[in-house]
C-alpha cells in the first residue's frame, strides 16, 4: 500500500515537471533573448566648451541643434527630418584628396545594408559649400549609388557648417579656405538616435568600426539602449 501510495507521488511530480517544461522554456527563451548591451549616450551633462567658441549650455542632456543645409535634389533638409529616425552623419567633402574617398566607400556599406528600411538615414555633410553646389553633391551622390530619400548630401553657409560640425556634433573642423589639403575635418562616422542624442562614433576610414557602427545602429532601431 505505502509503495502504490508512493509511486503515485511519483507520477504526480514527473506530471508536474512536464507541464512545467513549456514555462521554463519560455522563461529561458526570454531572458536569453534580452539585449543587455549598453549603448552610451553622449553628453548627458552638456559639452565642454573651452574657448567659449560654441552656445552656452545649461549643464543638461547635448542635442544636435536647428539647422538646415540644402541637399542634392535642392531640398531642404535639416533637424527636423532627423526626429522620428535613426541618422549617420558625417562631414566631407568631394574634391577632398585624403580619407573622403574611403569614408564614402564605407557610406555605401550603410546606405546599402539599410537600403529598405526608411527609419534609417545619411546625412553627409559637405565643409566646402562654396564648391560642393547641389549639381556638384548630385554627381557625387550618384557615384556613390546613394538611395534617393535616404543617403542626403548637404551643404550650407560655410559659417553654420563649421559652427554645427564643432558644436552640434562635436567634432573638430577647420576652413582650408578653397585649398583641399588646408581643409581639416573629423573620420568620424555620428550615430544620432530618433531624439536627437549622439550615440557613438565611428572611424569611417575602418571597416571594423563600420561594422559596430551597422551593429548599434541595428540595436537602436530594436528599441535596445
Amino acid at each position: 500500500m505505502s509503495s502504490m501510495r508512493s509511486l503515485r507521488i511519483l507520477q504526480g511530480f514527473v506530471l508536474v515537471c512536464i507541464l512545467m517544461i513549456p514555462v521554463l522554456i519560455f522563461l529561458f527563451l526570454k531572458g536569453f533573448g534580452k539585449n543587455e548591451y549598453d549603448l552610451p549616450i553622449f553628453f548627458q551633462t552638456g559639452v565642454d566648451n573651452p574657448f567659449q567658441e560654441c552656445p552656452l549650455s545649461d549643464s543638461s542632456q547635448h542635442y544636435i541643434p536647428e539647422f538646415r543645409f540644402t541637399n542634392q535634389d535642392g531640398k531642404l533638409i535639416g533637424r527636423k527630418e532627423m526626429e522620428g529616425k535613426i541618422t549617420i552623419v558625417d562631414f566631407f567633402f568631394t574634391s577632398c584628396p585624403s580619407i573622403c574617398p574611403v569614408m564614402s566607400k564605407e557610406m555605401e556599406r550603410v546606405n546599402d545594408h539599410f537600403r529598405d528600411d526608411m527609419n534609417v538615414q545619411i546625412l553627409s555633410i559637405s565643409i566646402d559649400p562654396t564648391y560642393d553646389t547641389p549639381q556638384i553633391l548630385k554627381a557625387y551622390a550618384e557615384e556613390h549609388h546613394a538611395i534617393p530619400g535616404k543617403w542626403h548630401f548637404l551643404s550650407g553657409s560655410k559659417e553654420e557648417t563649421f559652427q554645427l560640425a564643432r558644436c552640434g556634433f562635436v567634432l573638430p573642423a577647420l576652413d582650408g579656405n578653397g585649398v583641399p589639403d588646408d581643409f581639416v575635418h573629423s573620420d568620424k562616422f555620428i550615430l544620432i538616435d530618433e531624439q536627437g542624442r549622439i550615440r557613438g562614433y565611428y572611424s569611417g576610414t575602418t571597416r571594423e568600426e563600420v561594422d559596430l557602427l551597422i551593429l548599434e545602429t541595428k540595436i537602436l532601431l530594436h528599441g535596445k539602449e
